[in-house]
């Protein structure tokens, strides 16, 4: 038995293969009889769910190094698997299949075609999986208000900014959900402020579907929203820098926000409810708010009116029995005058 249950307990701690597998890579390209390495011996591992960052300066290698794995580029040599495929050993065929069934693509240039709208652009790479016509607008439809572009479903790329453009890229390339999305530059083109709030989409979207990002940049601020980051230099890595705290502000915006409300929601719980309370006790007592107020008044004045009408032959009994007691202490006390 105990056997048995080692044997388990090795098998669930039994660490599942990376998603993406880099071995021994290597782009050479010829230029008459020079030969320039352009990636060069490259190996390195990421596993699923990771948001990796390719971090080099222009001419380092990393876009060539996206597209192998991609399957864009064949490689000289080594092997590339994704999901346990060599893709390296696919036909041109095989290869577009396998794209189209996982992996996804986000360019700096955008890549919309001009000719269509938002909603088309985005519902088009469903159309090749044979997704049928109503299901996929609506797909397309949901993920552009996803990504806050619900006004501009029927707006064509000319009638949109570059922010709004890439959105609909982004949008295009997380529609059907691929396990893998490549990004190359994906804000390249774009200001700051809206290079910070596409970041944070596509870092969002991927952690709720738990998909894999492969993103080339030369901005060490953009690699800092990565999980991993492997620096490239000359087509060779330099190092892999594992981040234990990637920028997460959407989160941490969010989970603000939520402890607001969590805090709103505690002092009005713990606030004392007069209303509720005069409520309850005025429904104790039969009588609705408004009216019993109003018979107060009314009863108050009702006394008064009483006291100032009432003759003096109508007055209680105590209080005529009184008089005499008072004109008698007023005889004993001339009495007592007149005696001194």
């Amino acid at each position: 038995m105990e056997k048995v249950s080692d044997q388990k307990t090795a098998g669930a701690e039994k660490k599942k293969p990376p998603v993406i597998e880099i071995k021994n890579v290597k782009k050479v390209y010829r230029m008459g009889s020079e030969r320039i390495n352009a990636v060069d011996d490259v190996s390195f591992d990421i596993e699923k769910g990771e948001f990796c960052c390719l971090l080099g300066t222009s001419g380092s290698g990393k876009s060539t190094l996206l597209n192998l794995m991609a399957g864009i580029e064949k490689a000289s040599g080594g092997a590339i698997l994704i999901k346990g495929k060599n893709i390296r050993k696919m036909s041109e065929k095989q290869l577009a299949k396998f794209r189209q069934r996982y992996l996804g693509f986000v360019f700096q240039s955008y890549n919309l075609l001009n000719s269509m709208t938002a909603l088309e652009n985005v519902e088009f790479p469903l159309v090749f999986k044979r997704i049928p016509s109503r299901k996929r607008r609506k797909m397309a439809k949901d993920m552009l208000i996803k990504v806050g572009l619900g006004t501009r479903i029927n707006h064509r790329p000319k009638q949109m900014s570059g922010g709004q453009q890439q959105r609909v890229g982004i949008a295009r390339a997380f529609v059907a959900k691929p396990e893998i999305v490549f990004a190359d530059e994906p804000t390249g083109n774009l200001d700051t402020r809206t290079t910070m709030e596409v970041m944070k989409l596509i870092k969002q979207i991927a952690r709720d579907n738990n998909q894999t990002i492969v993103m080339v940049t030369h901005d060490p601020r953009l690699a800092d929203f990565a999980d991993k980051i492997i620096h490239i230099l000359d087509g060779k890595i330099q190092s892999v820098e594992l981040i234990e705290h990637p920028i997460d502000e959407f989160e941490s915006e969010k989970e603000s926000q939520e402890s607001a409300a969590t805090k709103e929601k505690q002092e009005n719980l713990t606030m004392p409810d007069t209303k509720n309370s005069v409520q309850e006790n005025t429904e104790n007592s039969g009588i609705p708010i408004l009216e019993n107020k109003t018979a107060v008044e009314n009863e108050t004045k009702e006394e008064e009116n009483d006291k100032q009408k009432t003759p003096e032959g109508n007055r209680p009994e105590t209080a005529k029995n009184n008089e005499p007691n008072k004109k008698a202490g007023r005889r004993k006390g001339k009495k007592e005058e007149s005696s001194l």
